[in-house]
């Protein structure tokens, strides 16, 4: 199968402490694929090096066999590479359809309108109220983001992703902060994302990554110290000691 995102060789130091290891990982079209690891394991400097929110020492990121290195985040986006973040970065007095709407306009080239004319676009409306709908959050499309839960709130940020029509959706984090009583909403996002995009969830929740990816890679100590599916993951030695330690354990022992 076809790469559509690629890292290689990623390395970056601040001072002398490096905090990403000579990183390479290869996504193809419809993987799902979990990035876990301890705290300071280097997962939000790798995504922001990937996202072109940091520059790396060395390395490359490409995408659909671009190489996008040197890109910037607004056109990383542009080439179908989206970031959802571990904290919400809604507006709160936008409505969930005004969202969704506004980046719609952006994709397509038309930011420069009035948000308000987008009413008299059939186009993004259609658009804007199917992402509503396959997310869950239609019936909450003309309140403020204020006044909506922070579960509701999550599956905003997922949709105003796939509004962005992305190639290669890059999760932080999904499910942070969420009670848990709204994380099957959040799973069920999951689970219905286009089957040829290619997602990499960062996560914490081991319940939830088990139950999401199909490939798992571990980072310590800004190194990848484990690339494989789901069922090795736990039998990995160095991956209990750096990671996983008495969750492994439980789940052997179950």
């Amino acid at each position: 199968m076809s790469t559509v995102f690629q890292v290689q060789n990623l390395k970056k130091s601040f001072g002398g402490l490096a905090v990403t290891q000579d990183v390479s990982i290869s996504m193809a079209p419809g993987d799902r694929v979990a990035l876990i690891g301890p705290n300071g394991a280097g997962k939000t400097t790798f995504v922001n090096l990937v996202t072109g929110h940091l520059q790396p020492d060395s390395g490359k990121v490409t995408l659909g066999g671009e190489d996008v290195t040197a890109l910037g985040p607004t056109r990383r986006v542009r080439r179908g590479l989206v970031r959802s973040f571990q904290v919400t970065r809604l507006f709160s007095d936008m409505t969930p359809q005004e969202h969704i709407a506004l980046a719609v306009l952006q994709r397509t080239g038309r930011s420069g309108r009035l948000l308000g004319n987008f009413h008299a676009m059939p186009d993004v409306m259609t658009e804007t109220n199917e992402l509503l709908h396959t997310l869950g959050i239609d019936h909450i499309a003309t309140r403020k983001v204020s006044e909506i839960a922070y579960g509701q709130q999550r599956l905003l940020e997922i949709a105003l992703a796939l509004a962005l029509e992305p190639k290669v959706l890059l999760l932080d984090e999904p499910a942070a902060g969420v009670p848990q009583s709204d994380t099957p909403r959040i799973e069920a996002a999951l689970a219905g994302l286009p089957a040829d995009l290619a997602v990499l969830m960062i996560e914490h929740d081991m319940d939830l990554v088990f139950r999401f990816a199909k490939r798992v890679v571990v980072l310590a100590a800004g190194a990848i110290i484990f690339d494989g599916s789901p069922e090795d993951v736990t039998k990995d030695a160095r991956v209990r000691e750096a990671y996983l330690g008495n969750y492994a354990n439980a789940s052997s022992a179950a």
